[in-house]
């Protein structure tokens, strides 16, 4: 039976025990009052309308509303529009002294907002103020390209930045695993000692010294059990010192770099002179073993 109308959304007529919103001059069912993006209800019936849309607050905020550019919320209700941001209205203020700007006015200056007393006192110059920041400036200010800088700016402008202890570097600079750092700083990442010049090896974007990486991450020599240091011999799925390649049986060296070539016997290498000496009956069987 029609009771008394239809909804807006599914224009079914409402039934006896069907509830009901009213907004806007329309009527809803409750389960179809949502909101147009997630189709969720209005948390606590709020919602934000948007050229006949409407939209639960989160939404709303992410669609449609501005970040303010003092503490980084977004901005519902009234929005001052100024140097090319947007701000809640007591978040406007003058960079200097800040004061709230919304109600006095404003005078734009190198991009900043400032109020008019402050404007004057820096037209006057009275006061100076970082380029980039905004701060106002003592006498240890830096100068570059006809604008004025506190130390910080500057140093983030001019300086590396060192990646153990995040402060400008003067002086010497080491560039290491994509950054920059004092040379003191500069350490192996398992030991920390500082590398002072020695070489250091990267893996995955760390710095480690020669026998910290070999102990976490190099090959073990099959002849010494260390970790294998300089030139490494890998073959037969084992890996050698290159001077530590040498005969199972007689101990000749065997490496490719002047040594005697080898013989695979059951994964071990040999020289040819000691190859021989193995029965043959002994090398038929362990080949075919191995096949």
């Amino acid at each position: 039976m029609d009771f008394g109308g239809y909804c807006n959304l599914c224009q079914d007529p409402f039934e006896p025990t069907d509830g009901m919103v009213n907004a806007g001059g329309h009527v809803w069912h409750e389960t179809c009052f949502v909101c147009v993006q997630c189709f969720q209800p209005f948390p606590e019936g709020v919602f934000f309308e948007h050229e006949g849309r409407r939209y639960c607050e989160q939404d709303y905020k992410t669609l449609y509303a501005p970040c303010c550019s003092g503490c980084g919320d977004f901005v519902i209700g009234r929005v001052i529009r100024a140097v090319s941001q947007s701000w809640h209205p007591k978040c406007f203020k003058c960079v200097n002294c800040h004061c709230e700007l919304a109600d006095i006015g404003f005078v734009k200056n190198q991009g900043r907002p400032l109020c008019k007393r402050c404007n004057s006192e820096f037209k006057g110059g009275a006061k100076k103020f970082c380029a980039k920041c905004s701060k106002q400036l003592t006498a240890r200010c830096r100068e570059k390209d006809g604008d004025l800088y506190c130390l910080r700016c500057f140093d983030n402008m001019e300086s590396s930045i060192c990646g153990a202890c995040r402060r400008p570097i003067e002086g010497r600079v080491i560039h290491a695993v994509g950054r920059t750092w004092h040379p003191e700083h500069f350490v192996c990442s398992y030991c920390e000692q500082p590398f002072e010049g020695r070489r250091h090896y990267e893996r995955k974007g760390l710095a480690y010294c020669e026998r910290d990486y070999q102990t976490l991450y190099g090959d073990t020599c099959f002849g010494c059990n260390k970790p294998c240091k300089g030139d490494v011999v890998t073959v037969l799925n084992k890996s050698w010192c290159i001077e530590h390649f040498n005969c199972t049986a007689c101990d000749t060296l065997l490496s490719s770099r002047g040594g005697a070539k080898y013989i695979d016997m059951d994964e071990r290498p040999y020289c040819k002179k000691c190859f021989d000496k193995i029965p043959v009956e002994l090398r038929r069987r362990l080949k075919k073993q191995a096949d």
